[in-house]
């Protein structure tokens, strides 16, 4: 923390600003919800935007320098920025944010995750021992962390522990009444048929009980290759699925070509914050799930 107060300012005002932290967040959903828990108290810089793979960014100096100054890392783990924050944390050489320390949160480490391998073999393609990394896509997921990120802001600016406890015990009713009013929207969606780019959307598919019936990536992290796709023509032409969904950052090319020939819809979710022009986690939820019920009736 960087903070300058000057002779004139009352004690109040200079305690104010040595209780602000710097934040740096992996995935643009982590900043929309620290927003909520942190409000003015927190700077956030977010590396990744919802156009961006967080699989695959680049350590740029702007990175580096704005990760040195911060008090708290939150990022989504489970290996998903293994290509890239290891390298960000070593070159920032803060050891408030380095793993096992109180400034270090790895969003995936906080829930159950899912498809947890058995075994780990590169000829699977590009898994994760740990799970699927993409855990912001069930609301009871969000919830849970949300709950162990304001009690870390709290331990870590004591001074505005306070503020803390109403901005995480306003949030959390906001999100109890959204969740239940998602369910209740989402309850014509279970089994509905769909198809998936990549396995960015595992947890909505598990949330809302949906009939993942294969994924364009032969293997996770590889392109759909034309004998891929052919095959999943060939399978599913009969009783297609739905939709064919995808992120913002995914190309757009294969579930084009496969949606044509199976009168499917090529559906682009949000995935996360600024994805589809969202604004928060509440608006990714709400224009999901409409998205969803567009399809299928």
């Amino acid at each position: 923390m960087k903070i300058t107060c000057s002779f004139l300012m009352t004690l109040l005002l200079c305690q104010g600003a040595l209780a602000d932290l710097n934040v740096f967040v992996c995935e643009p959903e982590w900043q929309s919800l620290l927003s909520e828990l942190g409000g003015s108290h927190l700077r956030i810089t977010t590396a990744s935007t919802a156009a961006q793979d967080p699989h695959y960014l680049q350590a740029k100096p702007s990175l580096i320098a704005a990760i040195r100054d911060a008090d708290l890392l939150v990022c989504s783990g489970a290996q998903l920025e293994v290509g890239w924050l290891p390298l960000l944390l070593r070159r920032s050489g803060n050891a408030a944010i380095q793993p096992g320390s109180p400034g270090h949160v790895l969003a995936a480490m906080l829930v159950r995750r899912i498809e947890v391998p058995q075994s780990v073999d590169r000829r699977q393609g590009d898994i994760h021992p740990e799970g699927n990394p993409h855990v912001h896509l069930n609301p009871a997921n969000v919830r849970r962390i949300a709950q162990v990120l304001g009690d870390r802001l709290a331990q870590l600016d004591p001074a505005n522990s306070n503020d803390y406890n109403i901005y995480q015990t306003d949030f959390l009713s906001r999100w109890d009444k959204a969740s239940a009013r998602w369910r209740m929207a989402a309850k014509p969606l279970t089994g509905i048929r769909v198809m998936v780019h990549h396995t960015s959307f595992s947890y909505l598919i598990d949330w809302l009980k949906l009939n993942r019936l294969a994924d364009l990536e032969p293997k996770p992290g590889l392109p759909p290759s034309a004998a891929h796709l052919a095959s999943l023509l060939s399978a599913y032409s009969v009783n297609p699925p739905i939709a064919i969904l995808r992120t913002p950052y995914s190309s757009a090319r294969s579930s084009k070509w496969l949606a044509q020939r199976l009168n499917s819809r090529m559906l682009e979710l949000p995935y996360t914050v600024g994805g589809g022009g969202t604004a928060d986690l509440f608006e990714v939820f709400d224009r999901t799930i409409e998205m969803l019920l567009k399809v299928s009736t």
